[in-house]
């Protein structure tokens, strides 16, 4: 398949010049390679790799549904406004002070996870 000019598949998702997938702002293969990476790792902490984990399987279209919000991407690979709103979503549950522990690791995963996705941080986890 071949991208049309404005840099999109037909279901509305970025292209790279390559023909590459984009997932946010990093190609697919990057964002596989990150999650490979982090289910091969054993010291980061368990609620926290959960968390980066369902970001990852979400933003691919692995998972039907968002880690935080639990909205849906209309052509299963959600789009950067709806990974952004998403990371917005996980800032909102991480300032809320009595989000317990467990969750607020996992939102922590889950943000920074998307945060690397989008472009905000050059720290793929």
């Amino acid at each position: 398949m071949t991208a049309p000019e404005n840099g999109t598949t037909p279901e509305g998702r970025a292209v790279r010049d390559g023909g590459s997938t984009m997932i946010g702002v990093r190609h697919r293969t990057d964002v596989d390679l990150a999650l490979k990476y982090l289910n091969a790792r054993s010291q980061t902490p368990a609620q926290f790799a959960l968390g980066v984990a369902a970001a990852y399987n979400w933003a691919t279209g692995r998972a039907p549904r968002a880690p935080v919000t639990g909205s849906s991407a209309r052509h299963h690979v959600p789009d950067l406004r709806l990974l952004t709103a998403e990371v917005d979503a996980a800032v909102v549950q991480l300032e809320d002070p009595t989000t317990q522990r467990g969750a607020r690791d996992f939102t922590r995963g889950v943000h920074d996870g998307l945060a690397w996705v989008c472009g905000y941080s050059d720290q793929r986890i």
